[in-house]
């Protein structure tokens, strides 16, 4: 065996715990939902056989061939997910109205991401724990205060990172998937004839012959694929071989089987569709099956959690959400980070969606249309992909465009039906975090161009500090400032405080388009006067920026910027609303609310307080 295939092997374990845990887990509701879901379809063996296919296809087409095959071509510098293929679209354009409303897509993808982070630890463990209803009738009353324990704890753990037994989160998804697989072998081997169902016939004889039972069932159907997203979010992690090899050796063959087998159940016994997963399991293997399933639905909802602290560091170092308290939770591996403010706010929403949905099949009717409204982002951005940055030619853009559309927009449609039976939810929770999203960068945006009018030119730098009156202290001061021109706090401490440190550094924090930056382009540094240093530090907007970090870097060219000397300098500007202009006051104020909160300067860059100056001063908008 060659090293790159045991490699590749290796990782391929390691995908299956974290990437395939949402949709490896979707056997658990998903087929059952077709029949006992918001629409309540009756059982018949065109139904079933219809609803197989539609199960089987809509796995190969949106799974295998659309994300596997085309979209995960599709890496910003080996990175994946929606920020990412956003970031890649919009470089990509060069008109300004066409990345401008790229990137608007890309942001309401990360909300609706957020929202399936809500939804999916709330339905994957209740779905897991409802196994005691049929393996333990007599715990039925137990199944919501386990479900809550259980995802208590889960958040709980968060602030320690996964690091040490993530380890074992691939070996118990092995055993899943290999679990359902038999079991679904063990089905389909009684009614083989189910097999049929793999021909898109069926399907479409489906949709012809009962065209609305079909529209509604696609609404259930698209459950199949939840997680599909996953497999792209994931790549930097693992990468784009490792993924596919679990998908097409391991996850694919379960789950088809699997999907097979409690239709071939359903088919052998109607009243099967109550739970067809469960029901398909051997009564003494019941009460097993289910302490696995909660095992794997933990694994899932924690590679969501995971998911949402990484596209809130995206976000935030994108310029679409204020600064927060960001942890790193491990030295050896990298993205394991950890977030205190998103994890205990989808603490409280996963509770609050226990408590009112109070089961699976309630929270499956509200999970599809965060789904679909992604899949429908995805097909949008990496049409644009396709066609400006890879240079296919239309006649094999616009065909694939068009046949993702149909599919993608049925699904989402279906899942409108749903809107009074929980779809509301995804929606209102989209809203509200694409609203916060939107009105922090435009707000951002708006106090950039305030500041840009006090810009001061680098030109005028001599003048400033050798201005009379102006002392020359004998200490190091780093000025760190995302603006061009002379940063502000410079400028505040000379005309302000009429002293000017004799040693002074201003590094300049730009974030990249790409996902890292690797050495030595992240640091760039020149002398511009005497004692004065002007550098910038590029990051990517995976990475965090490291102030100290940069200061020990450069103290090797530049020995007078001593480390354990620094001082370090911000400027903050904070924000008076203006009532005077009705129409923006309120997005005004929910700007200056987040302003307010959101993290000091020193905490975030992990800076001691003692050497920290933030200099501030008020701006009106």
């Amino acid at each position: 065996m060659s090293r790159r295939t045991s490699g590749s092997g290796l990782l391929a374990l390691g995908a299956l715990g974290v990437v395939f845990g949402d949709i490896g887990t979707s056997p658990l509701y998903a087929f059952g939902e077709i029949f006992l879901g918001a629409h309540d379809i009756t059982v018949s063996v065109e139904r079933v056989m219809g609803a197989l296919s539609l199960v089987f296809w809509t796995l190969t087409l949106i799974v295998s061939v659309k994300y596997v095959l085309i979209v995960m071509r599709a890496d910003n510098e080996g990175e994946g997910g929606i920020m990412a293929l956003a970031s890649l679209a919009t470089s990509a354009v060069r008109r300004h109205r066409s990345a401008a409303l790229i990137m608007v897509f890309g942001v309401l993808g990360a909300a609706l991401f957020y929202g399936d982070g809500i939804i999916t630890p709330a339905v994957s463990v209740l779905s897991a724990v409802e196994g005691l209803e049929v393996a333990a009738p007599g715990l039925s009353a137990f199944v919501i205060p386990i479900a809550l324990i259980l995802l208590v704890g889960l958040f709980l753990i968060q602030r320690f990172g996964t690091h040490r037994v993530g380890a074992v989160f691939g070996p118990v998804m092995v055993v899943w998937f290999v679990s359902i697989g038999v079991l679904g072998l063990v089905s389909v081997v009684q009614s083989p004839s189910v097999l049929a169902s793999i021909s898109p016939t069926y399907a479409v004889g489906f949709m012809l012959s009962d065209p609305l039972t079909a529209f509604l069932a696609l609404g259930s159907v698209v459950l199949c694929v939840t997680g599909a997203e996953a497999l792209y979010a994931d790549m930097g992690q693992f990468g784009r071989r490792p993924i596919r090899l679990a998908w097409f050796v391991i996850a694919a063959p379960a789950l088809y089987l699997n999907y097979l087998g409690q239709g071939a159940l359903v088919l052998r016994d109607p009243q099967a569709a109550d739970n067809p997963f469960y029901l398909m399991v051997p009564s003494a293997l019941q009460l097993p099956m289910v302490l696995l399933a909660t095992v794997a639905t933990l694994i899932a909802s924690q590679a969501v959690i995971s998911g949402a602290f990484s596209m809130t560091q995206q976000a935030i170092r994108l310029g679409y959400l204020p600064r927060m308290t960001v942890t790193h939770t491990s030295a050896k591996e990298r993205g394991q980070v950890y977030v205190p403010f998103v994890n205990w706010a989808l603490m409280i929403a996963v509770v609050g969606l226990v408590f009112g949905f109070q089961d699976s099949s309630r929270l499956a009717s509200a999970y599809g249309i965060a789904v679909t409204g992604t899949f429908l982002i995805t097909t949008c951005l990496i049409t644009v992909v396709a066609r400006r940055r890879w240079g296919l030619p239309m006649w094999m853009v616009i065909p694939g465009f068009v046949i993702f559309l149909v599919i993608d927009g049925s699904f989402f449609l279906a899942n409108l039906t749903k809107f009074d039976h929980g779809g509301w939810f995804p929606l209102v929770a989209a809203g509200l975090i694409f609203a916060v999203l939107a009105i922090w960068r435009w707000g951002s945006q708006r106090l950039s161009r305030e500041l840009a009018d006090l810009s001061v030119p680098m030109a005028d730098l001599r003048a400033i500090t050798t201005a009379p009156g102006v002392v020359r202290t004998d200490d190091v001061t780093v000025f760190v400032t995302v603006e061009e021109g002379l940063p502000y706090a410079l400028i505040q401490q000379a005309r302000l405080l009429h002293v000017v440190s004799s040693r002074i550094l201003i590094l300049r924090m730009v974030t990249a388009d790409v996902p890292r930056v690797d050495p030595p382009e992240h640091l760039t540094a020149s002398e511009v006067g005497e004692g004065i240093v002007d550098a910038t530090l590029l990051t990517g907007f995976m990475e965090r920026p490291d102030p100290a970090r940069a200061v020990a870097e450069l103290a090797v060219t530049y020995p007078d910027l001593d480390p354990g000397e620094c001082l370090y300098a911000f400027y903050s500007a904070h924000v008076e609303v203006m009532r005077s202009r009705p129409g923006r006051w309120l997005a005004t104020e929910v700007f200056a609310l987040m302003q307010r909160n959101a993290t000091d300067v020193q905490r975030y860059y992990g800076l001691p307080v003692e050497r920290v100056i933030d200099l501030g001063r008020l701006v009106p908008l």
